[in-house]
């Protein structure tokens, strides 16, 4: 429902459209969507798993990757049932505070994984730097701080917004939200008034976030490879090296999607409406999607467990 103001409304709800341009094939984007939702929950449930049961996994690196796990769990599940439902029944409509919940889950949770990624550097950085001290410093009770670090960071930048939006911005020219969840500049964009401090706040977070700790990672694997080269043998800088693989090929499938879309939405004003949104969806669907695929490819104690556990299952009772 609406109150009217002049040219502007006060919506109680609003209208996604899921994949503008594209409504008529919905139930046919439907099939892959679903699909690839399917196989970043199964494959995030299956490392959440396996680590809990492989008691040699219980190491600072695993620890990170459960952390990983749940976050993509939470990414994924905070959009792929409204935007399946739209596909599958048309179901539009979403009342404004669940619009903003679901903002903040968002943005809140893909800032906690940057911030993982970062605690994940560092813990490559002392065991490989500093060996004879990583179990000194990366305790059990230090994975938790840094943990629990990121998730604080994570609600104290995103917090304002939802508050922001509902404080500053009661008016919007309509109720439709050419996006399939709701982005925070998708509902900025829809606001009657002045919206430079959003816009600003917005673009501050993303610095802070994207641009400093993709910075501060870059400045950890400087040192590491610096660490490395100096080792005496081939062999040894390769297996050293190997430990981190599975890492850097986390953070390049996060943050690369995460900077294209954001580029895309900020500059490429004459990309179709579809291509933005595509983008947008599937940079919150590559990573849970292919994070337990690389660890499990990269990771030996991983690999040989989930085939133990295939073997054991396939064998006649």
């Amino acid at each position: 429902m609406f109150m009217s103001t002049n040219a502007c409304l006060v919506p109680s709800s609003f209208w996604l459209t899921g994949i503008p341009g594209l409504q008529s094939l919905h139930i046919w984007l439907s099939i892959p969507f679903s699909s690839m939702y399917l196989v970043a929950v199964v494959g995030n449930v299956t490392i959440l798993a396996v680590i809990k049961v492989e008691r040699s996994l219980h190491q600072p690196m695993y620890f990170f990757l459960c952390m990983l796990a749940v976050i993509d769990l939470v990414l994924s599940t905070s959009t792929m049932p409204k935007l399946l439902a739209i596909f599958w029944f048309g179901a539009h409509n979403i009342d404004l505070d669940a619009c903003l919940t679901q903002m903040f889950f968002i943005h809140c949770f893909a800032t906690v994984e940057s911030g993982i990624f970062l605690a994940m550097a560092f813990d490559r950085y002392v065991a490989i730097c500093d060996p004879l001290h990583h179990t000194l410093v990366l305790t059990h009770a230090a994975v938790c701080r840094l943990g629990l670090g990121a998730l604080l960071r994570g609600v104290l930048y995103i917090g304002p917004l939802p508050l922001m939006i509902r404080l500053r911005l009661p008016l919007y020219r309509t109720q439709i939200i050419a996006h399939a969840y709701c982005e925070h500049m998708a509902i900025v964009t829809l606001a009657c008034g002045d919206t430079t401090v959003n816009n600003l706040y917005g673009m501050g977070i993303g610095f802070l976030v994207l641009i400093l700790d993709s910075l501060a990672i870059t400045a950890s694997y400087v040192m590491i490879f610096r660490a490395v080269m100096g080792l005496a043998t081939p062999e040894a800088r390769l297996k050293t090296l190997g430990t981190c693989s599975s890492h850097i090929c986390a953070i390049l499938v996060f943050y690369i999607p995460i900077a294209v879309s954001s580029l895309t939405h900020r500059f490429g004003h004459h990309v179709p409406p579809h291509i933005h949104i595509l983008l947008a969806n599937f940079y919150l669907l590559i990573p849970p999607i292919l994070n337990p695929v690389v660890y499990a490819v990269r990771t030996k104690q991983i690999r040989e467990r989930l085939l133990h556990i295939l073997k054991a299952g396939t064998q006649p009772k």
